[in-house]
């Protein structure tokens, strides 16, 4: 792990937003397409604000959510709106989307969208956040099926339905997140700066974030 510390959450947004987009550019150098999977929630986007703007071939760029809520793509807790509105937008509307959820019951689609996202692991870039409780993308510590989804040899994509929620959800595994080639980590205030060095000394298993935090570069601004 990799902590880099900002004076101010402006200049972090502009700073990370410039690494993901040299992250993406030196992909498409090696790949035909790339594979971009970020969170949802507040904390990303005032990086998508700044990434959008960058001058890359974005139509060669497959954007997916690394978890979503099981909500109608309308709904404000909606990650697919969020990413839609603040990322796939100005140059990076050219960008592909690939959904995680797309209505139903949380399992319906789940055998056909693991077979949709298979061809773009490993991921080539990704972006988590993090909550105080020491969860990333929708793994949360404590919650039912946490162990099956942070083995080895879990399959792409869970189901989680965490008791601290008011909705299932469905997110990439551990495995599939720590296996991208290039991470990054973004958390703002204290508490969470708290919770990562808490995380560091603790297992996947109480600190789903510990399972992703080798070799990631995390980015903290108060």
């Amino acid at each position: 792990m990799r902590l880099v510390e900002y004076a101010d959450r402006d200049m972090l947004a502009i700073d990370v937003a410039n690494v993901l987009a040299g992250a993406l550019e030196t992909a498409l150098l090696h790949h035909e397409t790339v594979s971009f999977a970020v969170p949802g929630g507040t904390t990303p986007g005032p990086v998508f604000d700044a990434l959008c703007a960058a001058n890359l071939e974005w139509d060669r760029v497959h954007v997916l959510p690394t978890d979503e809520r099981c909500v109608d793509e309308g709904d404000d807790r909606s990650n697919a709106k969020l990413i839609k509105e603040r990322l796939l937008t100005n140059r990076a509307s050219s960008a592909v989307f690939l959904p995680l959820f797309g209505g139903g019951t949380p399992e319906q689609n789940l055998a056909e969208t693991e077979t949709m996202l298979a061809p773009h692991f490993p991921l080539s870039v990704l972006l988590l956040g993090m909550g105080n409780d020491m969860h990333t993308a929708s793994l949360f510590p404590g919650m039912e099926g946490l162990d099956a989804a942070l083995a080895s040899d879990a399959p792409v994509l869970t189901v989680a339905r965490p008791e601290t929620q008011p909705e299932a959800r469905v997110s990439l595994t551990g495995s599939v997140l720590d296996g991208a080639l290039s991470k990054h980590l973004v958390i703002f205030g204290p508490e969470k700066r708290d919770a990562l060095d808490r995380a560091m000394t603790m297992p996947p298993e109480e600190a789903p974030i510990s399972a992703v935090l080798n070799n990631t570069n995390v980015y903290w601004a108060e």
